[in-house]
């Protein structure tokens, strides 16, 4: 299998074209190996944005077969996923707080709506649409990139099970396509699609420019209304306690 190579990595666009790159928005079809591969550039720290070649990549579908499950606590699970890339990467499960977990509404006790962990005395099992997950468990898994002591992770956002080999062949060629077609060479805009996404960044920034033109006005409008009003409730104030002095004062004539 070819790796992603960065030795010669082109120059990184500037953010506002991401939106624009076949990656920035994809569920990224990458092995473990090509995860832990993927670069950190100055300016994007914190933001999860990671780099292949030039490919803005925040997003990663992973195929592999489970190799173990750990309890970490009562927020995290850990599933260790190896696809024979030569690495394996740990995928991390969210728990919610029970107070949440507990809602009638809530469709699972997890941040992923099919998965449930089970953990109770003598008891801890993940389930995923109902099925238990065990080691040799294959599991396609889409999820968003983080880092643990250095070493890169995933978070867990979308899950399935893959219950055949020509499933998971099928997902074996997507992946292979996908690299051979987009991440094996540099994402390249041409001059006109630059000047594109320029006059769009222009209009974009009227559009909120006027945006903000218009909500300052509503925002005075609402201040001089509650002014008004205050200043209203004020007066009618004033001339309530005026009238209950001057009744307050006949009554007071009237004792003497």
């Amino acid at each position: 299998m070819t790796t992603l190579s960065s030795a010669t990595d082109p120059p990184i666009y500037p953010a506002y074209c991401f939106k624009s790159s076949p990656t920035y928005n994809a569920w990224v079809k990458l092995t473990a190996a090509d995860v832990h591969r993927l670069r950190a550039e100055p300016g994007y720290e914190g933001q999860r944005i990671y780099f292949s070649l030039n490919h803005p990549i925040r997003f990663v579908r992973l195929v592999g077969v489970i190799v173990a499950i750990d309890d970490i606590n009562s927020k995290y699970t850990i599933l260790t996923v190896d696809d024979s890339s030569g690495a394996t990467i740990e995928v991390k499960i969210v728990r919610l707080a029970p107070e949440i977990a507990n809602a009638v509404d809530c469709p699972s006790n997890t941040t992923v709506d099919n998965v449930n962990v089970v953990a109770e005395l003598g008891v801890f099992e993940v389930v995923v649409d109902g099925c238990n997950l065990d080691i040799g468990t294959i599991i396609k898994a889409k999820c968003t990139i983080s880092e643990f002591r250095g070493n890169k992770q995933l978070d867990l956002k979308r899950v399935s099970l893959v219950r055949s080999t020509d499933e998971e062949a099928q997902a074996w060629a997507e992946m292979a396509a996908f690299r051979q077609n987009v991440l094996a060479k540099p994402w390249v805009l041409s001059e006109e699609e630059l000047k594109r996404i320029d006059k769009g960044l222009k209009v974009q920034r009227k559009k909120e420019k006027e945006y903000q033109r218009l909500k300052a006005e509503h925002e005075a409008r609402k201040r001089a209304r509650k002014e008004a009003w205050d200043q209203k409730m004020a007066e009618w104030e004033h001339k309530a306690e005026k009238k209950r002095r001057k009744e307050e004062a006949i009554m007071n004539y009237g004792a003497l």
